[in-house]
């Protein structure tokens, strides 16, 4: 099949990276005491729990399956996503500027080009992380672990020999895969799921993207940016629904102006494999044909090896723990869970976050719930969205009296000059105490103008309140002066 995975010729090097992370042959584990925390995974959410455990004194262990560590944050999820998505976005600027249009004519980008741009970034972050654990005295171990009992963990290299970890506390980080519903071939050459697109040889003309969560609307954005025709088929009524409504209407606008075909409201009822693509069947009775699918229809936890039956502890359907407001999981005091294995939100930022809460509240059981309280949420589309604290919805269904301000891009002289003029910024405040409830950002950079307000936002009343970006000289032109401006279109909104 012309194109398709499995075609003679170099692997992209996401696949390479893929094809690193198989367990090392012998796994040695010169340990005979106990521990006082013994950590599951090596992405965000068990380096936070191992730095912070670390850093208190305690003797820590980490585990991590593969050869290098890092996770899937770090090898086929987050780092290399968005490595890709920045290369995209560089491709999108330069063919839009008229300084470059008649290079721009002329030049074509490939899937497995852009890719490449990964590689070197992974590379660092692994090389960093390694010393991380080598700094801090972290003993990092690889191979399969597995409850033996509650306080006994059980480490089994390829080859090597089964080893015993005592540990005083156990630390859950093993991280999530994309789900698969066992009715959909993932073993074809045209159907991907989140992991396995970062092996695709080729770019498409066509692609399927089923699941409009989070990765399906990045990855929309990713091919539609390369000039990939794009269907996103959504299951709900709208897009991203636990984000502020005018954010989600934006970014249906402008995906839909880019060129995205979005479908809502349905559901599949089987994928078929053609000779020249796929075909996804839906229940209303529609078929959609495109050279691949991307299946991106939420996440399942890594539970499935870890024997959590010894000590009695039972996943829900997709793998996931249930924990407590301490991230313990439900009746196991010393063992805690934390990052994609227990659910919501599923981002980085808030894994790292939650692995340092929990060797917080290990080391001193009074710790403070602020930390993993008010977390932003950065999706990469294009343009981005970032958001902290609450939506307009929510304040409404809670009677609080607040007051919106606005800033739109276009309006920015710094967004006039780099020419990324689509999007806003909206702060949510309270009308009579001012203080800051919400913040909402569409546009370039947003991930990064979210926290200018998250840390006025943090602040204690008084010093929470809108009235800082009125009285803040900021750099002219710059991306953060929509804070002052949206900050006096809202005070001016009150009566």
């Amino acid at each position: 099949m012309a194109g398709a995975r499995g075609d003679v010729g170099e692997r992209p090097p996401a696949a390479r990276a893929l094809a690193m992370l198989r367990p090392p042959m012998t796994s040695i584990l010169p340990f005979d005491r106990e521990h006082d925390v013994v950590v599951i995974g090596s992405g965000p959410g068990g380096e936070g729990a191992a730095m912070r455990a670390a850093k208190a004194g305690a003797s820590v262990v980490i585990v991590e399956r593969h050869r290098q560590v890092g996770g899937g944050c770090t090898h086929w999820a987050t780092i290399p996503s968005k490595a890709l998505r920045q290369a995209v976005q560089s491709v999108v600027e330069f063919r839009r500027d008229p300084l470059f249009a008649n290079l721009s004519e002329g030049a074509r980008f490939t899937f497995p080009q852009l890719l490449r741009k990964a590689e070197g970034v992974i590379g660092k972050q692994v090389a960093m992380r390694r010393d991380f654990y080598l700094r801090n005295q972290v003993t990092v171990v690889h191979g399969r672990a597995s409850f033996a009992d509650d306080h006994t963990v059980e480490v089994e290299g390829a080859g090597g020999p089964r080893r015993e970890l005592r540990a005083r506390h156990v630390v859950l980080a093993t991280g999530s895969r994309p789900y698969r519903p066992p009715d959909v071939d993932f073993t074809h050459p045209r159907v991907f799921d989140s992991d396995t697109i970062l092996t695709l040889d080729h770019t498409p003309h066509v692609v399927t993207v089923y699941g409009a969560g989070v990765i399906g609307c990045e990855y929309a954005s990713i091919f539609r940016g390369l000039g990939v025709k794009v269907n996103l088929v959504n299951q709900r009524d709208k897009l991203l629904s636990f984000l502020d409504d005018e954010i989600i209407d934006a970014l249906s606008y402008h995906l839909r102006d880019q060129g995205v075909v979005i479908r809502h409201d349905e559901h599949y009822e089987r994928v078929e494999p053609v000779a020249d693509g796929v075909i996804l069947h839906l229940k209303s009775g529609k078929k959609i044909k495109s050279d691949i699918v991307l299946w991106a229809q939420g996440r399942a936890g890594n539970t499935d090896e870890l024997a959590l039956d010894r000590i009695g502890v039972e996943p829900n359907s997709r793998g996931q723990l249930d924990i407590d407001d301490r991230f313990r999981v439900r009746g196991k005091a010393h063992v805690y869970a934390v990052g994609d294995v227990v659910g919501y939100p599923g981002l980085a930022s808030a894994s790292y976050d939650q692995g340092r809460f929990a060797a917080e509240h290990i080391i001193d059981a009074s710790a403070d719930l602020a930390l993993v309280k008010d977390m932003p949420t950065g999706i990469y589309t294009a343009p981005e969205i970032s958001s902290v604290g609450r939506t307009e919805r929510e304040l409404t269904e809670a009677s609080v009296p607040y007051e919106v301000g606005q800033s739109l891009f276009r309006s920015l002289a710094r967004a006039q000059i780099t020419g990324n003029t689509a999007g806003m910024l909206k702060l949510l405040f309270h009308r009579e105490t001012r203080a800051l409830l919400g913040i909402h950002c569409f546009g370039d950079q947003a991930a990064e103008i979210v926290h200018i307000g998250q840390a006025i936002m943090a602040q204690p009343p008084p010093r929470n309140t809108i009235d800082y970006f009125v009285h803040t000289t900021f750099n002219y032109p710059t991306m953060a002066e929509a804070y002052r401006v949206a900050a006096l279109n809202g005070l001016n909104r009150l009566c």
